[in-house]
């Protein structure tokens, strides 16, 4: 019998002061059984990053053939393809070829290997762009995940601080390569 996904509420305040957004979501995320609580709650944060009414978590690791999260257009095409951990050279650039643009959030500490591996590979795409988490930040985001869960979300200045009410975790961006 196969495991199911375990179902996590989130109740997300955002004020992103870089891009003039700010909104409360309410969000309910399936765990995939292979799946940690850092990712999803790096998928959460990528989330609160990105945030506008038409991005949605997508089946993600229940279906190859989607990204983690993604935002589509009236017309039903991609605009935002986004990739949570290290995703090989084929699955970035298919998404580079179905979206204006993809975003890949890297978090654990061996991303420096597999972006060593993978630059030249995914170097001629334009409209990719890899960000690397610290490990750090991102293991004191796991601690924050719950079943229920209500988290405020500031960034300013580039600058991101996720706060549950009792912890606060500042998470400093580092972009391994942006679009052209």
């Amino acid at each position: 019998m196969a495991l199911k996904a375990t179902i996590y509420k989130a109740e997300l305040s955002i004020a992103d002061m870089d891009r003039n957004y700010y909104g409360t979501h309410t969000l309910t995320l399936a765990r995939h059984p292979s799946e940690t609580d850092e990712r999803m709650m790096v998928r959460l944060l990528a989330f609160a990053i990105h945030a506008d009414e038409a991005l949605s978590f997508t089946k993600g690791m229940f279906d190859v053939e989607e990204p983690d999260l993604w935002q589509k257009d009236l017309t039903d095409a991609i605009q935002l393809w986004i990739e949570v951990g290290q995703p090989d050279d084929r699955r970035i650039l298919k998404g580079c070829g179905r979206s204006e643009h993809v975003v890949v959030y890297s978090y654990s500490s061996a991303s420096p290997i597999w972006w060593k591996q993978l630059a030249s590979k995914v170097e001629r795409a334009k409209n990719l762009t890899v960000i690397n988490l610290p490990s750090e930040a991102t293991a004191a985001l796991e601690k924050m995940a719950q079943r229920t869960m209500q988290l405020q979300c500031t960034i300013q200045d580039g600058q991101i601080w996720l706060t549950d009410g009792a912890d606060t975790v500042q998470v400093d961006r580092e972009t391994w390569k942006s679009e052209r």
